[in-house]
């Protein structure tokens, strides 16, 4: 095969236990989100429109519904000759088998994968972000930079640096210093979890770090120190736009929300970077005589027969008469029937909130509702 200049190994098997009910039988990059997405389509149409074709997709928490929705990566232009989505599970050896150890750990295990594609550098990325980067223009530093790692950073509030990893840098952006979570924090400059490298250095210090019983076989922890330490050439790729990494149900849901408005923070209707989905073809979305619908993005294949106000309703939720949803998310299939009512809730895929019933509350946490649930009205 042709050598290729970069090919992307895309991190997706997190089990995101965070997400508490959201993820119960679903990896936390398939989790549903914005009406007619799942997560994981934010970075894969990042890399399509980024001109970056050649896609390994790293699974493995509850992988079957992410590989069914892969696909051939066609719903992302990424099924070109020689190129493509290559789905990259856990597999057993003559050593035995077992799970990622860390995401070092997960790149090692598919350095085959790698050697096969033979490309220039490696881009490194999370399955379960939001945000819409052009990494070509990542790579351009890279370069100018004549680097032999650049991590994409952002800064962060000065008040929330202690909870990431800090890279501190010196005027030309080089890195000088990383500190995992700080105390005292140097700078603000917080690392994103994307990383460019020289692929023949990347394979050599992975192939090490995997020989190191002490080693947490992580980037951040060991591999980044190690390079550090070595005296290489690390540089910093300074990111100012949206980025969210939807750790938590309360982030889950802001991130949502911030979808609505006039203005959005994050636009999902740019032409120029558009996010694509693998989302199946529904007829349009049906809403009522007496419907109100007020801030919301409606995805095909709704019927909304009652109250709509500030909330994200995914494809074939249904909103029955007289029923109120506000400030939530339903995700596709979701019901809430007749003379029902859910304010600030994450509801699951086909969860069913029955007739008369109340969920959530304004002034309280976040609700999530796991897949296929049943809420039934409180007995009088």
């Amino acid at each position: 095969m042709s050598k290729k200049e970069c090919v992307a190994m895309l991190l997706a098997g997190g089990q995101g236990s965070r997400l508490k009910a959201l993820t119960n039988k679903v990896a936390k990059p398939a989790v549903s989100f914005g009406g007619k997405y799942r997560i994981i389509d934010f970075v894969l149409s990042n890399c399509a429109n980024s001109g970056i074709t050649t896609v390994g997709v790293l699974t493995q928490y509850r992988p079957y519904l992410l590989h069914s929705y892969l696909g051939t990566g066609e719903a992302w232009d990424l099924d070109e000759r020689g190129a493509g989505v290559a789905i990259l599970p856990p597999y057993a050896t003559q050593k035995g088998g077992a799970w990622y150890a860390g995401t070092a750990d997960a790149i090692t295990q598919n350095i085959g994968y790698l050697e096969e594609q033979d490309p220039e550098y490696t881009l490194i990325l999370s399955g379960d972000q939001l945000y819409r980067m052009n990494y070509g223009e990542m790579l351009a530093v890279h370069k100018k930079n004549n680097a032999d790692l650049t991590v994409a950073v952002m800064p962060v509030d000065w008040s929330e640096a202690s909870r990431f990893g800090i890279m501190n840098c010196d005027d030309e952006g080089r890195i000088v210093e990383f500190e995992e979570k700080p105390a005292q924090p140097k700078s603000n400059l917080a690392s994103m979890g994307i990383y460019i490298f020289n692929t023949d250095l990347l394979v050599r210090t992975l192939e090490a770090d995997a020989q190191d019983a002490s080693s947490e076989h992580d980037f951040g922890k060991n591999i980044i120190p190690t390079l550090l330490a070595a005296g290489k050439r690390l540089y910093t790729y300074q990111f100012k736009d949206y980025w969210r990494d939807v750790g938590t149900v309360a982030s889950f849901h802001e991130a949502n929300m911030e979808l609505l408005g006039e203005q959005p923070a994050f636009d999902l209707y740019s032409t120029e970077a558009p996010i694509m989905s693998n989302a199946s073809t529904r007829p349009p979305a049906y809403v009522g005589h007496y419907a109100d619908v007020d801030d919301a993005l409606i995805a095909n294949g709704c019927t909304i027969l009652g109250h709509v106000k500030h909330s994200v309703v995914s494809i074939d939720a249904y909103v029955g008469e007289r029923a109120t949803v506000i400030d939530s998310v339903l995700f596709p299939g979701a019901r809430v029937e007749d003379g029902a009512t859910v304010v600030n809730v994450v509801l699951g895929t086909n969860a069913v909130v029955k007739e008369g019933a109340t969920l959530g509350d304004p002034k309280e946490e976040t609700i999530a509702i796991g897949d296929d649930d049943v809420i039934e009205k409180e007995a009088e």
